[in-house]
């Protein structure tokens, strides 16, 4: 699933191609792909005729166009979502789920989803905050992100540090990937007890997560498969940065133990066995 990098990297393509149009007509070509739109397709459709994007924006994994109306577009790319920017004469893609073409006759915005668990619905009223996504915490990279106050609730909870992590109330837009490498260059293991964290410690942390989510930023987030996209159809390259996720049984970069993967969540967890030791009570577990 993209996290904060790959889906920033699309806002930013957006704001680049998409801010200060206004829009023609919109195409629901699967209904499953606003299903979180209650009034329908239709409804989402008509709404959005004439109606101005004045902007990209994203709160966590959540992106949205604020439009003139007050109203705004509410996206999550889920597993395989992608939001292109094409020209009007290129050929449908076998996915394509939404189409928004523009008055000016420009490049068409086109939500192509091939497992569909991604989705668009429109948020009335939403375009300084969607209501739908204002539980969500800020993420390190928001200019109003308070490291104190992450910092205080990271100690005051019982779990597991990489779980929380993945707590979009705690901090947002930190998934599996950006977790376990910002784990590693923390030197910590996953199942270290939040709790357990000093306050320096914890800070440390969370500079790794923020130097972590800036640097795949920069080369475009990671893609592992062709589903994951720029709004240009171009991957990104931070794969090629990875120190521990998806390389078991390769060496560790810093210390040259391999690499080992743990069950974690239905998912896996990847780290060094040296760098990483498991804390006690989990290795008892």
């Amino acid at each position: 699933m993209p996290e904060l990098p790959e889906v920033e990297t699309v806002r930013q393509g957006l704001a680049r191609w998409v801010t200060g149009r206004r829009i023609a007509a919109v195409e629901v070509h699967h209904p499953r792909a606003v299903r979180r739109h209650l009034p329908g397709a239709e409804h989402f459709a008509a709404a959005l005729v004439g109606r101005t994007v004045l902007d990209a924006r994203r709160r966590g994994k959540y992106l949205w166009l604020p439009l003139d109306s007050g109203d705004a577009i509410v996206g999550h790319l889920g597993m395989s979502g992608q939001l292109l920017v094409q020209p009007p004469d290129a050929p449908d893609e076998v996915h394509l789920r939404v189409r928004f073409t523009f008055d000016d006759g420009g490049p068409e915005l086109r939500f192509v989803d091939q497992r569909t668990f991604g989705g668009l619905a429109l948020s009335e009223g939403g375009a300084e905050l969607p209501a739908e996504i204002a539980h969500i915490a800020r993420d390190p990279m928001d200019p109003a992100f308070s490291d104190a106050d992450f910092v205080a609730g990271l100690r005051r909870r019982r779990t597991d540090v990489k779980r929380a992590l993945l707590d979009q109330t705690l901090i947002s837009g930190v998934g599996n990937i950006y977790a376990d490498e910002a784990l590693w260059r923390a030197r910590l293991h996953g199942a270290r007890q939040t709790d357990t964290l000093t306050g320096p410690s914890a800070t440390r942390l969370l500079g790794h997560v923020r130097d972590v989510l800036g640097e795949a930023i920069k080369v475009g987030g990671t893609s592992f498969d062709a589903l994951y996209v720029n709004v240009n159809g171009e991957s990104g390259y931070f794969e090629r940065e990875l120190n521990v996720y998806g390389r078991e049984g390769q060496p560790c970069r810093r210390c040259g133990a391999p690499v080992r993967r743990e069950p974690f969540m239905n998912r896996s967890s990847y780290s060094c066995p040296r760098c990483q030791p498991r804390p006690r009570t989990a290795a008892a577990r």
